[in-house]
């Protein structure tokens, strides 16, 4: 640069923001990169889906089925999954399609050995593998849908060693998508492999049953979704009561995956390294409190109306369901029963509240617990359909806690036999006000009575028998087991005259044409002489039938005066007398005669 040029003025101050002179604004903070929690949450259920059959809870019998299976080289062709929601149909479905394409750089044939990641596995399990094609039956039901899925059937598969069909949902499709599936799933390409699901089996056509082979995925057990449930709490860093879980796995009622979910939503019911409490899981489901529920069933099978209707509206007003309080009676019953019958160890519950439903059973005769199960089942479905649900618990509660202090059926009979009353029903007749709750118990019951033993006329037993009267007549047919011929002669055969080898009888309406010509055949063969018998128009006499409805009359209406019978119709109001049986009396055994001291 020349001495005599001026030096080059900048453009701009780099000490200053603007051409005003104002101060240089300080550089922008770096902004921080995205957390990685605000990458969208995996929910549990597909967090923990199974990966291999091995992690497939309470369906080891149909593991061990299909490892037979595919060991021996018998694989079906198609197969049919069913079951409740959320046993893990859909998860089994492509665990299958995996064993049937598996291979490795040492395996080269289907396995159910899925615990190294094979080659086509990856795609399988993101959906992606060309030929492993996974439809939702509700979403393509019709005809045109299945027609051009099987189109593609008769192509061989691109890279996998069987083109796979799973088809959720298949009870959805129509009468013609199944009639178009027919054939090709009874004579399918060797390459082709079908895998339906289903939670409805009994709308899938018998015709596409009967070609596929059936899988019935159980329940799951409640201490195997226990199980479940604290391993994964264990991997999520969450710490959660064990009767929490219990509660979890109850509510489930077998589903694998409801089970998941609840605990996905329990977890969040206490902060980061707190512990979930049971209350709260139980607020959650919207359950009543055991404990209290057992004092509730403790309190109305001792009677206590106004106790346990107290206990039933804190539950209520806490939010307890009535329905779910039902059911929780329901099963308070049942844990009983079984405590009864097997012992307390036999319960799935805490020690304490076992112990207390065993207390109850050990005081209550099975007959009363039976008796409860049958009122709160009927008390279930009032709850359900009454326009005010807690109202109509309370009156099942108030129905139970009355007829619990009152006897059973035989021992009640046994009272009134003895002359002794029943609690809450007066002795004298007009018994109005008592009795509701026996009634309600019984469910209307029905009283047998003890008729007169009727003895049959006796019928001879000789070579050639003797006829002297219309009444051999009907005991000889009995006695040759002619059924037909006896019905017809009991029911339609009104006798006018009887005498040796001659019988005039008036036919009832609807009397068989060739009757008479039977009957002359009949008693040709079995008396060895012949027979005269004519029907004429009136005059008769009452048939066998006619004759048997009256004196069944007769005896009903001197057993409903009977003095013991008024008495436990009017103890059991709204009881009535279904049927009356003949019940031989057994003989008394001879009283042995006292040995006379005396001579005299």
């Amino acid at each position: 640069m020349a001495e005599d040029e001026e030096p080059e003025t900048p453009e701009r101050d780099p000490n200053t923001s603007d051409m005003f002179g104002a101060p240089a604004a300080p550089p922008p903070a770096p902004v921080p990169p995205p957390a990685e929690e605000s990458a969208a949450y995996t929910v549990i259920a597909r967090k923990y889906r199974p990966r291999t059959f091995e992690d497939l809870y309470g369906q080891e019998a149909m593991v061990r089925t299909l490892r037979n299976a595919f060991a021996s080289g018998r694989i079906a062709h198609a197969f049919m999954l069913t079951g409740v929601r959320g046993v893990g149909k859909t998860t089994t479905a492509r665990l299958l399609a995996r064993a049937l394409n598996y291979e490795t750089g040492e395996v080269h044939a289907p396995s159910l050995d899925l615990k190294v990641e094979g080659r086509h596995c990856r795609a399988i399990i993101e959906g992606r593998h060309m030929d492993v094609l996974e439809l939702d039956a509700a979403s393509r039901t019709g005809v045109n849908d299945m027609r051009e899925l099987l189109d593609g059937v008769r192509y061989a598969p691109v890279e996998a060693r069987y083109k796979v069909y799973i088809i959720d949902e298949v009870h959805m499709l129509s009468t013609g998508a199944f009639n178009a599936l027919l054939k090709t799933l009874e004579e399918p390409p060797p390459h082709a492999k079908f895998i339906f699901a289903t939670t409805e089996i009994r709308k899938v056509p018998v015709t596409i049953l009967s070609r596929c082979q059936r899988f019935d995925l159980r329940r799951v057990e409640p201490d195997v979704v226990v199980q479940n449930l604290e391993m994964i709490a264990t991997n999520e860093g969450a710490m959660v009561e064990a009767e929490g879980l219990l509660l979890i796995a109850r509510a489930a009622e077998g589903s694998m995956r409801d089970a998941q979910s609840m605990l996905d939503q329990a977890i969040v019911q206490a902060q980061a390294g707190q512990t979930v409490t049971a209350a709260s899981i139980r607020d959650m489901l919207g359950l009543a409190d055991r404990a209290q529920t057992i004092t509730l069933f403790e309190q109305v099978m001792r009677g206590q109306a106004g106790p346990a209707v107290e206990t039933f509206r804190t539950l209520y007003n806490f939010g307890a369901e009535p329905g779910q309080v039902v059911l929780d009676l329901m099963d308070h019953v049942h844990g009983a029963s079984v405590a009864k019958a097997i012992g307390p160890q036999a319960l799935t519950l805490p020690k304490e509240q076992a112990a207390r439903l065993a207390a109850v059973g050990a005081s209550v005769s099975a007959g009363n617990l039976s008796r409860v199960w049958q009122m709160l089942l009927k008390a279930h479905d009032e709850v359900r359909r009454a326009p005010d649900a807690a109202a109509a618990c309370d009156m099942a509660l108030i129905r139970l806690a009355y007829a619990a202090d009152l006897p059973g059926p035989e021992e009640a009979l046994k009272r009134l036999q003895s002359g002794e009353g029943l609690p809450g029903v007066p002795s004298s007749g007009g018994g109005g006000g008592g009795g509701g709750g026996v009634a309600a118990s019984m469910g209307g019951g029905g009283v047998s009575a003890q008729a007169r033993v009727m003895a049959a006329p006796e019928v001879q037993t000789d070579a050639v028998p003797t006829l002297n009267s219309f009444a051999d007549v009907l005991n000889l047919i009995k006695l040759k087991r002619d059924i037909v011929l006896q019905l017809d002669v009991e029911r339609y055969v009104r006798p006018i005259s009887f005498r040796q080898g001659a019988i005039e009888y008036e036919p009832v309406p609807g009397a068989p044409n060739n009757l008479a010509q039977r009957l002359v055949a009949r008693l040709k063969e079995w008396t060895g002489q012949p027979w005269l018998i004519a029907a004429r128009g009136g005059g008769g006499a009452e048939s066998a039938w006619e004759r048997q409805k009256r004196e069944a009359l007769e005896v009903r209406a001197e057993i409903e005066t009977d003095p013991f019978v008024v008495s436990v119709m009017q103890a059991f109001p709204g009881a009535e007398i279904l049927s009356i049986r003949n019940i031989p009396l057994p003989d008394a055994p001879d009283a042995e005669a006292p040995e006379d001291e005396d001579d005299e």
